[in-house]
């Protein structure tokens, strides 16, 4: 070996720097790059919950409610890690106990963290990082829907049943070796997250019952540039929830940055423009809304469609959940009879099954076989491959459509009636709703917190350490006496 241009060279494999050769700590089914990017983009996609979502749940919300909003964000990310090392990562990727699940066992063992994945070239410990980091921001994605009014001690109990009977149920029916991962297109979780989130969300939302009606009625964001961070914290995480599906550095796994990126800033755009020329002023909440229905919009397809369809899918990303939000929703007495904090099921079931509806025309047949392969066991590999072989452009999109609503309908069913019953045994147990005097005040008595301790809000008198800094000449502060 030689020192060459601060790399040492192996002879043996010119060019391969040593650190990237098999070693005792690294053997030669893992592969150093394609971990190193795994680790990366699990830590992206939890950089979007925490504190992506904390900062935006906590900016985009009444000032009374920051902190609860926030905290039900941390809370979750920290009780689904826990459930999903414990139980939740086997039902959702572990051995078959039936075609919705898999067995719940321990993720914690160095025997099964150490072993080469389902994928072969990453260690299994790195896998269920990334995918706990999948779970936890489905659950936080949902607490959008319920934000305002519900009794945290039922959010405690709410987050680990949902997590095991709901999340677990889509991840392996979709990706885990249940009866529709032979069929469905969901390369980043299009219906294992989005459309599961807002589902549940509203479903949710409807049990807990509506916020205080004053609330309801003026609920102004009591930080919009917290919001536009956290909501930053969420486009540039999705970088790695979208480049990170294929467990590979490839050529998919740059396709699907591209087009997250492209469909992203296309759909928000759109949604500002339609602001602009219907109420004649744009919105940065509005803007944000636009951002995460591309966001929702690409996920299914992100590694399998070309760039110019994620425009497209971009294009109606930003319209059709507008329309459904601005307009269909101050309609339609359905909608106005449930109480979705943030809009949560027009920003991800609406975007969620649009796009998955629309993987289904446009994903590529080749690229396809790029990401799963042709027949391969663990992606769907019946109908990819039955695609593939035909020689059409794009596959039987038409023929694919079916599967996909029929993925859409399973999802959309199953959560709405597993959250129900969640929702009412938690009832039974605690209250989901808080009491209306505790609705009025908000932080304070939810947690005995707020958000902005600073002086002068209700105080009547200058800290005693502030007032010894005062000059003496300076008797009043904004036209009021403290000294």
């Amino acid at each position: 070996m030689v020192y060459n241009n601060s790399l040492f060279i192996n002879f043996i494999t010119p060019g391969l720097p040593v650190a990237l050769l098999p070693d005792e700590s690294s053997p030669p089914w893992n592969n150093k790059g394609d971990s190193g990017w795994q680790l990366t983009a699990a830590t992206l996609v939890c950089l979007q919950s925490v504190p992506g979502l904390v900062i935006l749940y906590g900016g985009m919300v009444k000032k009374k409610w920051a902190v609860n909003s926030a905290f039900m964000a941390l809370y979750a990310f920290a009780a689904v890690l826990l459930c999903w090392v414990l139980w939740a990562h086997h039902m959702s990727f572990g051995t078959k106990l039936c075609s919705i699940v898999g067995v719940p066992d321990f993720a914690l063992t160095q025997n099964f963290l150490l072993i080469p994945s389902r994928y072969g070239h990453i260690p299994m410990a790195n896998y269920v990082y990334y995918q706990f980091g999948f779970a936890a921001i489905t659950v936080i994605l949902l607490a959008g829907s319920l934000l305002g009014r519900m009794n945290f001690f039922a959010w405690m109990m709410f987050v680990p049943l949902w997590l095991t009977l709901c999340y677990t149920i889509g991840a392996f029916t979709i990706w885990g070796g249940g009866f529709l991962e032979p069929a469905i297109i969901d390369y980043a979780g299009g219906f294992v997250i989005h459309l599961s989130s807002g589902v549940a969300g509203f479903t949710a939302a409807y049990w807990v019952g509506p916020r205080h009606t004053h609330d309801r009625q003026n609920f102004p964001p009591n930080n919009i540039i917290h919001m536009l961070a956290g909501a930053g914290f969420l486009w540039m995480g999705w970088t790695g929830f979208n480049g990170g599906a294929p467990f590979s550095v490839n050529e998919i796994a740059s396709l699907a940055v591209v087009n997250t990126h492209i469909c992203t800033a296309t759909s928000l755009l759109v949604w500002v423009s339609l602001d602009m020329f219907f109420y004649k002023k744009s919105s940065v909440i509005g803007a944000i809304q636009g951002m995460i229905t591309g966001l929702v919009c690409i996920t299914p397809g992100a590694g399998v469609v070309c760039p110019w369809a994620a425009i497209i899918m971009g294009t109606l990303s930003g319209s059709l959940p507008w329309y459904t939000m601005m307009i269909l929703h101050r309609k339609s007495a359905f909608f106005q009879s449930v109480d979705d904090t943030l809009g949560v099921f027009h920003t991800h079931a609406v975007a969620g099954i649009l796009g998955g509806l629309l993987s289904g025309i446009f994903a590529k047949p080749s690229l396809l076989k790029l990401m799963y392969g042709e027949g391969t066991s663990y992606g769907p590999g019946l109908v990819y491959g039955i695609f593939n072989r035909s020689g059409s452009e794009f596959g039987d999109g038409l023929k694919q459509m079916g599967f996909q609503v029929a993925g859409a309908a399973f999802i959309t069913v199953w959560n709405a009636v597993v959250t129900s019953l969640i929702c009412i045994l938690i009832g039974r147990i605690v209250n989901l709703r808080m009491n209306e005097e505790d609705l009025e005040i908000g932080d304070a008595a939810a947690h005995g917190e707020k958000a902005y301790a600073l002086w002068g809000d209700g105080d009547q008198k200058l800290p005693t350490s502030l007032r010894l800094h005062i000059s003496p000449r300076l008797p009043s502060i904004c036209g009021r006496q403290y000294l």
